[in-house]
């Protein structure tokens, strides 16, 4: 099949497909057995196209917006070959987030990056702002913008200090990063037009330029709801992925399967394949946890991002910032003893299970949802899902496709 960002060449055996089974969606098994992959728009998420991961079941979008009052938005800047970049916004709650603080922890995986905020929120354990997400030279320009933004707004008059919180990776091959082109409009964009339902992912937002094991990365999302034994508790993960390894998806080494990235270069230089590159991973629960427990289940998110096949290289920058929602933890600007409730150490472990689960196929769709892009330095070819499908079935890794949820 080939590929065009926005436009999709059907194969007979899609057409055939479309035919008997209606849209591109209800195909998308026999498209693993086939070994064709999902072109254009219609890119499948990991667990539409049958790749299940981990055994607790997902939220009903399988998205960080799975916690309730969890918004994320995202502005995109993207203009021919000279820029592919953008901002993410992920918010706690809709309300003012400087007067209703939420518990918070950082954990860095390798430190090789540029996260604004950091040293506040470990010395508080609570977050003050909205996360933001961008590209490497674009983190001063989205946190001075953010500030003003923040500044203006109700409530925040005689504010004289406010730390915000601003992560990256870098999307220097696909776009013009030294020309360092982000606006307060588009900051303010992503602030403003929030979802607290279906977000989109792939190559959207801080996602737009990025790059993970040589193929195209981007904005992935995934969820885990426990069992009511276990607290019925949610956790949702959101990923920003431009990093590098041997990838590996449900324990199955595709990577050995899988052509060489150059291969699908149009005349220009492919993306690096090797480890260098950076992650950051934002993690929400509705759980009571304090900044202690929290810190806990960052670390655990790690353990997803090794299981798709990452060492967190020496030039990769992986961060985790992991927040609570939790009503009875909100941490109030004016109240001069602060609730700190928490889940029982003993407790802890299925959320450990649930970050791990929903980090890795957080990655998946990052990936699975993304677009080929024609950049700056070279390109970003999206992953051959055909090629992939055939190895998970190889590996009998395939299950029945989960249909998109539309809220």
């Amino acid at each position: 099949m080939t590929q065009i960002r926005g436009k999709s060449f059907a194969t007979n055996n899609e057409r055939r497909c479309n035919r008997v089974l209606g849209p591109v969606v209800a195909c998308l098994g026999l498209f693993g057995l086939l070994g064709i992959a999902v072109a254009g728009d219609a890119r499948p998420r990991a667990r539409e196209a049958g790749i299940v991961v981990g055994t607790l079941s997902p939220g009903p979008r399988n998205a960080i917006t799975d916690v309730a009052g969890v918004g994320v938005g995202h502005a995109s800047l993207i203009e021919g070959t000279r820029f592919h970049t953008g901002v993410t916004a992920i918010v706690p709650h809709a309300g003012n987030l400087f007067r209703q603080r939420v518990p918070a922890a950082i954990v860095v995986g390798n430190g090789f990056g540029k996260l604004l905020g950091v040293t506040q929120v470990q010395e508080l354990g609570e977050l003050e702002t909205p996360i933001l997400l961008t590209g490497t030279l674009g983190v001063w320009k989205v946190a001075d913008a953010a500030v003003d933004w923040l500044l203006r707004q109700p409530g925040m008059e005689d504010v004289r200090s406010i730390n915000p919180v601003v992560g990256e990776t870098n999307d220097g091959h696909l776009s013009d990063i030294r020309a360092r082109p982000l606006t307060p409009a588009l900051v303010e964009q992503a602030l403003t037009r929030l979802s607290y339902a279906v977000i989109e992912e792939g190559d959207v937002g801080a996602g737009a330029g990025t790059v993970a094991f040589g193929w195209k990365g981007g904005i992935g999302t995934s969820s885990r709801r426990l069992e009511a034994t276990d607290g019925g508790y949610t956790v949702g993960v959101l990923v920003q992925s431009n990093f590098g390894g041997q990838l590996t998806i449900a324990g199955v080494p595709v990577w050995k399967e899988l052509p060489d990235p150059a291969e699908y270069a149009r005349g220009a230089s492919a993306a690096p394949a090797k480890g260098d590159g950076s992650i950051m991973i934002v993690v929400a629960t509705d759980a009571p946890l304090d900044a202690s427990a929290l810190q806990r289940l960052a670390r655990r998110a790690l353990v997803g991002l090794a299981r798709t096949g990452s060492v967190m290289s020496n030039g990769s920058g992986d961060y985790v910032i992991a927040f609570s929602t939790a009503q009875e933890n909100l941490r109030l600007a004016d109240a001069s003893v602060q609730s700190a409730r928490s889940v029982a150490a003993e407790r802890m472990t299925p959320l450990f299970q649930a970050v791990a689960e929903a980090t890795e196929e957080a990655i998946l769709n990052s990936l699975f949802r993304a677009h080929a892009v024609h950049g700056f330095h070279g390109d970003a070819a999206a992953l051959p899902l055909d090629k992939v499908l055939v190895a998970l079935r190889r590996a009998n890794r395939l299950a029945s496709p989960v249909p998109r949820p539309k809220h």
